[in-house]
């Protein structure tokens, strides 16, 4: 306790630190609030429905995301989940299109330019996203609630409209908080938003699991306990899960002449048990909420009622799968074992006992190729967790943390943040977070 008070005192004795960290809470504040501002010309005391129609499914997993602002008609309704679905489709173009690999490769100018295009195409999505939300809203809440059209004769085209505008506008301002906290906070401003709405939903979700076990006379307080236990277990599995690596040496010549080496240093190539992170089930979970998004937000009709079954078993299934698929594929794409090799070659080194060129490039797709299995397999049933959950008499809004994207996300944004702090510390020649070692995260040490 005495060295944790003491490392509080160090990171307010930096001042860069100090100032990025109350820059990064107050940009989030200003988040959290945004969050419970409902859209103009609704009546807030009608969106009971919205927002218990909002707390199961595939709905609650957007709502969980944005903080709760799904299920209150908030002008944050939307959140960051269609820049992030457009960063994912700019990624992927940039792996299969030779325009965009070029700007991959341009530095800081292809940059920009492609966070640019991830705006554009970020506009794009909300178009057809906003309408879709605004049907929703329509179809969960009683027409005398809009007082716009009721009270102020607005159409409902007009209306719409209006409101269409707003929610594109406060995603594209959620989306500046992000990037902002990014630039002159601490941590990936995107990623902490995200992770402040997952967390934003954890004490409502805890203390109703708390008030209804209490509530069952039948060994309520015993499985409360169970909960908790394996929840803490499922942290803990999820932070070896984010953290594990296996390290190939790799031997490195101080100096060469002819074709003798000396001197010789070794270091090691760290090759991540999930190199993917938590893409592979943010591509699943777009996947899977495709019919959603075509049946106006409603899960009961089409083929959503089919897939939309959150603890079905052909639901959990396909997710599974899509998760080991795109885990095999993220990596593949991600880590590239020829340019590994080259350069190593370049640099004068060699993995002992594997001969350079094609040799070490087969030799570490082979590892790489065995290092994923598992972790894709793990991946995959970390995806599916909360579903199992559910299945044993977790409540729906509880058993969300017991795996998934929230659970990773928690997890990585948490060890990331942690990370860059212990960084300033170390560099101001302060103990970092951990007695044990420098402290990982998703990007390695």
């Amino acid at each position: 306790m005495k060295k944790f008070i003491e490392t509080i005192k160090n990171i307010f004795k930096i001042e860069e630190l100090k100032t990025r960290l109350v820059y990064t809470f107050l940009l989030i504040l200003v988040y959290r609030l945004g969050c419970f501002i409902v859209l103009p010309g609704i009546d807030a005391t009608s969106l009971a429905k919205l927002q218990s129609t909002s707390q199961e499914g595939l709905v609650g997993l957007l709502n969980m995301f944005s903080g709760g602002a799904f299920g209150n008609a908030s002008i944050f309704a939307l959140g960051v989940m269609p820049y992030i679905s457009a960063s994912i489709v700019i990624q992927l173009l940039g792996m299969f299109v030779p325009y965009f690999r070029k700007l991959q490769m341009e530095g800081e100018s292809g940059r920009r330019k492609m966070n640019q295009l991830t705006r554009y195409l970020t506009i794009a999505i909300l178009a057809i996203q906003c309408p879709a939300y605004m049907a929703q809203i329509h179809n969960q809440i009683p027409g005398q609630a809009f007082i716009a059209v009721n009270q102020l004769g607005w159409s409902n085209f007009a209306y719409n409209l209006v409101s269409t505008m707003i929610l594109m506008a406060g995603s594209m301002f959620v989306m500046w908080l992000g990037e902002r906290i990014t630039d002159r906070g601490i941590g990936n401003g995107i990623s902490l938003i995200i992770m402040i709405g997952i967390v934003a939903r954890l004490p409502f979700a805890l203390i109703a699991e708390v008030g209804e076990k209490l509530s069952t006379t039948n060994g309520g307080l015993l499985l409360l306990i169970v909960e908790l236990v394996v929840l803490f277990f499922v942290f803990v599995a999820a932070i070896a899960l984010v953290q594990g690596v296996r390290r190939v040496p790799v031997q490195y010549a101080k100096r060469i002449v002819g074709n003798r080496q000396y001197g010789g240093v070794r270091q090691y190539i760290p090759l991540k048990i999930n190199a993917a992170g938590v893409m592979p089930i943010i591509f699943a979970q777009a996947l899977m909420l495709f019919p959603l998004i075509f049946s106006k937000w409603d899960a009961t009709r089409g083929l959503a009622a089919t897939l939309g079954n959150y603890t079905g078993f052909w639901y959990n299934l396909i997710f599974g799968f899509f998760v080991m698929a795109f885990t095999y594929f993220y990596t593949a794409v991600t880590v590239n074992p020829t340019m590994m090799a080259e350069d190593m070659k370049k640099n004068g080194g060699f993995i002992p006992g594997v001969k350079p060129g094609k040799m070490t490039v087969n030799y570490l797709d082979s590892i790489m190729s065995k290092v994923t299995l598992p972790g894709s397999f793990f991946l995959a049933i970390i995806a599916i967790l909360p579903a199992i959950a559910m299945v044993f008499g977790v409540s729906n809004q509880f058993a969300s943390f017991y795996g998934g994207t929230s659970l990773l996300i928690l997890v990585g944004v948490v060890l990331d943040t942690l990370q860059q702090i212990e960084s300033y510390l170390l560099m101001r020649h302060y103990d970092g977070l951990m007695k044990t070692g420098r402290l990982t995260g998703r990007s390695g040490m």
